[in-house]
């Protein structure tokens, strides 16, 4: 037998953590990384937080699992409170952020077919776009690298540009029932969107009878200083997914949606057996409890402006390999002038954990518990990987 046990589909670096702590993580010898992707904007109270902790703790040892069969007390408390705290009427929990997307998805069409307009089962998507590896999520994007050894895919989407309003409308014909959108794009490269595009979009919608779909995975839960990102341009979604940072590093997912966007998910339209268990509701609880105060998202606020100034006082003394910074809050972008993967590669060598997503960007994605000398410790550790490191030359 040559294959591994683990199914090879993922690229594995050298890094083997055994143990978090806050903003860091160690191996089994006791080597240290300071932790600036946090799973990919997943432990957004970093490592080890112990009201995180001690609430999955307790209710591991109180109640795990029971069914969908029955009633659910702890989902319906939380999603009361996330209808209190968003634009929603109505959630269902499931168990990533792919398993969101696939309800939205579901939502909007099943609005539509409730409508009486069941030819209006096309969703208009943006290039870059990143929602998931589900069948469904790899046809919603025109990345390649996504899509490749699966088509042919499902003809449910209309991939224009991002950032485009006009490309936008000019799509929208009569099977189109609704716009998918990141307000930042995540893995596309920390491209946030545009106040003129995503409030068009939002009076598209309106106009034309669609609906406004947001997936929020990876922008959601405080990681832009809002609780959740569209409310930075001023306009709520019909529908939202989001996940990652909602269970502080417990797998948990939601889809939200007004009453209205919700109207045709009835009965036995959609259901999940995990989704919802009681442990994933208390990660939830205990993660709400933190990030939607006043004063922390304030907190994230200041530490994003301060890593944001930091990093672009590095660049200058940097500028044959950084260019420039973007994002909001603490999802930033480093843009480089050469391949951003081999940079975050070489960076680990120098105790740094980052992202690598599209055009040359290295992904900044702390803890939102990130403070003062973290920042600190990141600059001077990307500055150490810049001094030391060569980029390839093409031949």
């Amino acid at each position: 037998m040559t294959i591994s046990p683990l199914m090879p589909v993922y690229g594995r670096c050298e890094v083997a953590p055994v143990r978090g702590d806050g903003c860091y993580l160690f191996d089994a010898q006791g080597r240290e990384w300071l932790d600036m992707a946090s799973g990919i904007a997943v432990n957004c109270l970093g490592h080890g937080h112990p009201h995180l902790v001690a609430a999955i703790q307790k209710q591991a040892a109180t109640l795990m699992h029971t069914s969908n069969l029955y009633k659910a007390p702890a989902q319906e408390h939380l999603a009361q409170r996330l209808v209190e705290l968003t634009f929603a009427d109505t959630v269902f929990f499931t168990n990533s952020g792919a398993e969101a997307f696939e309800c939205a998805l579901k939502t909007a069409l099943s609005y539509h077919y409730a409508a009486g307009n069941p030819h209006k089962h096309r969703v208009i998507t943006f290039s870059n776009a990143f929602h998931g590896r589900t069948m469904a999520a790899i046809s919603a994007t025109d990345q390649e690298k996504l899509r490749k050894g699966f088509e042919p895919l499902p003809d449910w989407f209309k991939v224009v540009p991002f950032d485009d309003l006009a490309a936008a409308e000019a799509a929208i014909d009569d099977s189109v029932g609704a716009f998918m959108v990141e307000p930042i794009q995540g893995e596309g490269g920390i491209r946030p969107a545009s106040l003129e595009f995503l409030r068009g979009l939002r009076a598209l919608a309106d106009e034309r009878g669609l609906l406004l779909i947001l997936d929020e995975v990876q922008c959601g839960v405080a990681r832009t200083g809002a609780l959740f990102a569209h409310e930075h341009y001023g306009i709520t979604p019909d529908i939202m997914a989001i996940a990652k940072g909602i269970g502080g590093g417990f797998p948990v997912g939601a889809c939200l949606a007004t009453e209205r966007a919700a109207a045709g998910m009835v009965i036995g339209t959609h259901g999940s057996t995990y989704g919802g268990n009681p442990l994933a509701m208390a990660a939830c609880e205990a993660v709400l409890d933190i990030v939607a105060e006043p004063e922390f998202l304030q907190r994230v606020t200041a530490m994003g402006a301060r890593l944001t100034e930091a990093l672009e006082q590095m660049i200058p003394n940097h500028d044959d390999l950084f260019e420039s910074v973007r994002g909001r809050g603490l999802m930033l972008g480093l843009k480089l002038k050469s391949d951003s993967r081999a940079f975050v590669t070489h960076a680990r060598s120098h105790g740094i954990l980052a992202v690598a997503a599209g055009d040359n960007i290295v992904r900044l994605l702390p803890p939102l518990t990130i403070g003062e000398q973290q920042i600190r410790e990141c600059v001077d550790r990307l500055s150490a990987a810049a001094r030391s490191y060569q980029p390839a030359v093409a031949a």
